[in-house]
Parts: C-alpha cells; structure tokens; sequence
C-alpha cells in the first residue's frame, strides 16, 4: 500500500467559554489535521496540536515540517499490510523510521507535526486491513474515567464550573494555579466537590521553586494528589527543590517533551509522576517508549490532553489510556463539553462521572464529518506523490 496525496488543514474551532492558564488564554481549538489517501482508497486522518510554550511549533512550522521534510518520505515508502506485523511495535517502528522530528530553530521537537502524520498512517493503513487501533495496542481496561479541569479563572468562576462538574458526576478535578487567587480557587472546588473526589494542581510553570513550596504547605490540607509542572521548563535545580520539599507529589509536563527530558528527570530524582501527551510527545511510538522509561523507574503515568483536542486526538488518547498498564489521571474527550463544534459524526466525550468506552470501530474508530472539517478549517494544502 502507498500514500498518493495529502491534504494539511489547519483548524479553529471556537470553544464554549475562554480557557485560561499561566501560558495562555484559548479562545479556539488551533490543530493541524492531516488527511492521507491510499491507492487503494482509503483516507486516514490525524492531528497535532502545536504550542509555541510546550514544544516550540507553531502552526505555521508544524506544517511546513509536514510538507518539507515528513510527506516526501511517506510518499516514496511502501507499506506492509498491518496483519503482517506480529506486534504493534512493528508497524509502529516502520512508521517512526519515516518521521523525523528532531527540533531547529528553536523548537524542541517536532512533536505535533510528527504525531499528526503517525497518527493519519496509523488510521488508513489500519483501515486497509479492516482493524482497529484496539486490536493492534490491545485494551487492559474495558472503560476509562476522565477528569475535570477547572481553569485559572476567579473564585466565584471556578466554584461554578466545579458545581456543574459535580451535577455530570465528575470524581476527578484538577484546577490551574499560578496566576491570582490560587487558595481560594482550589479550596472553592474542594468545598464544592466534596471530600471523596480527588483534586490535584497545576501551574503550568508559572511559579518560582519558593512559592512553589510555600503554595503546596498552604494547600496540603486540602487534600492535593498531586501538583503538575510547578517550575518553568529547563530549570531542573528548582524542580528538584519543589520535588525534595512538596509535601505533594510532583508531576512533570512541559518538562517532559523528549527522551532525553524523561532521563535527565530521573536521573536528578525530580518529579514522581510523567503526564505523557500524544501531541507533545510526538504520537504513540514515542509516548509508550516514555511510558516504559516511567514504569521502569517506578514513576506514575498521567495521560493528558491540549486544551481544544478535536475528536481525532480524543481517540487516539483514548486508545493509549486504555493500553497503559496503570494511569493515575486521564484528561481530554471534551468534546462539544468545550467545543462550538467538533469533527466527528458520533461524540466521543466522555458521559455521566467522566465514564467512557472503548472504541471498536477501523483505526481510530471514529467517523470524521467531512463539512465540519471544510467549515473549520482556515488553512487548506493539498499536495501529492507526483508534486514532490
């Protein structure tokens, strides 16, 4: 099987209300798709969210990445039909050998770039052989349970995004910290919420190693399972102070981009949790590497998601949580919770308590709706084998 063409699209989709954290205020979903066509006709889609703060991609270098340096490989290669693959390790190693995604220019890696294509091949050649992502990374859990996450918003915001998470059953909160009241925010969701749910913090890099510390003693009552990046990326002396003095588990996000981050974080014993992200961690080949790097050094695993996932990297997340030997905390599957509109014709959010199926269907197993996609996209690049 062969790719012969590709379109690239570049999509906003508008979210319900802002979503806010110390790096950024969202208004809309800013994703780049990838649709790619076989020569025996089938269409596979992936997607990649790239963030300047987290990977160092921007749309606009994501996709010339794709274009460049990405697709002319992919063209050029033949793929095996996926039932010849013994393990999914195999067709997961033939197409990261296509994908290069080794950083320039100040980005890092070009994670969300390499993860939408990986993603798209994943879909179609699956497709080709009638099978889904489930059989091929098979399932230790028959249903999952996602979390809440309550924005950096004011208290009086946050305690009523906290109630209305209550009413959908919602267990598991996690609340953004590091810009304005942090204390009364977090104890307005953990008064709303209840002593049973579980409640973890997240600053996005916002704070220094100090009040990193001095915030987890104050909140420490509270009951926190965990706090998430307290430090900004690339200062590891301070991550290693907020890890030796938390009261608090500490998690690493932006810290955790590349193979190399995950070793340097163990070696200096500084985080206890890794929170993987397919988009930023450059799709499934490189994020289940992680995931082994984490269970071997006896640290958790959190799967986590960027703020506005279309349904396309909803699934894939999904697919990876429910493979994963054991996931402390699971994010993302929003859906049209936080979206104007998503892009398939069947929603994948998640249902009452944050409960949510597994998905059976050919690849991704979901079903895209063509005008959704058109609709929301302002940037379209359709190319071909024969044009490069």
């Amino acid at each position: 099987m062969r790719i012969i063409s590709a379109k690239l699209l570049l999509l906003r989709i508008p979210l319900k209300h802002p979503f806010s954290h110390s790096l950024a205020v969202r208004h809309c979903t800013e994703s780049v798709a990838v649709q790619l066509t076989s020569d025996t006709g089938e269409t596979g889609t992936g997607e990649g969210a790239p963030r300047a703060y987290v990977t160092g991609e921007t749309t606009e270098s994501c996709l010339a990445h794709i274009r460049k340096v990405l697709l002319p490989d992919v063209f050029r290669h033949e793929f095996l039909d996926s039932n010849a693959h013994a393990a999914a390790a195999s067709l997961l190693d033939e197409i990261n050998g296509l994908l290069p995604a080794t950083g320039h220019g100040g980005v890092i890696a070009f994670h969300a770039a390499k993860c939408a294509v990986e993603l798209a091949l994943l879909d179609v050649t699956l497709k080709h052989a009638g099978r889904s992502l489930g059989d091929l990374l098979v399932p230790r859990r028959q249903s999952l349970v996602y979390s809440a996450v309550i924005g950096a918003d004011t208290v009086a915001t946050a305690r009523k995004t906290a109630a209305e998470c209550v009413r959908r059953g919602m267990r598991y909160f996690k609340v953004k910290v590091g810009h304005g009241d942090d204390y009364g925010r977090v104890a307005a969701v953990r008064e709303t919420a209840g002593a049973e749910a579980s409640l973890r913090v997240d600053a996005n890099g916002a704070l220094s190693a100090t009040a990193a510390v001095a915030l987890l003693h104050q909140l420490c009552p509270l009951d926190i399972k965990s706090i998430e990046q307290p430090v900004k990326r690339g200062d590891m002396a301070a991550l290693v102070r907020v890890r030796e003095d938390s009261p608090i588990p500490v998690m690493v996000d932006e810290s955790l981009v590349t193979e190399p981050d995950a070793m340097a974080l163990i070696e200096h014993h500084a985080c206890d949790i890794f929170n993987l992200r397919l988009s930023k961690n450059g799709g499934f080949g490189q994020t289940l590497r992680l995931a082994e790097i984490a269970r071997a050094a006896g640290l958790g695993v959190q799967v986590g998601c960027q703020a506005g996932e279309t349904a396309i990297l909803a699934a894939a997340g999904r697919h990876l949580a429910a493979h994963l030997h054991e996931v402390e905390f699971l994010e993302g599957s929003y859906g049209r919770m936080l979206l104007d509109e998503d892009v398939s014709r069947v929603p994948v959010e998640f249902g009452y308590g944050g409960a949510a199926p597994l998905l059976q269907g050919a690849g991704l197993g979901i079903e895209l709706c063509r005008a959704a996609l058109d609709k929301h996209s302002v940037t379209t690049i359709d190319t071909s084998a024969t044009l490069l």
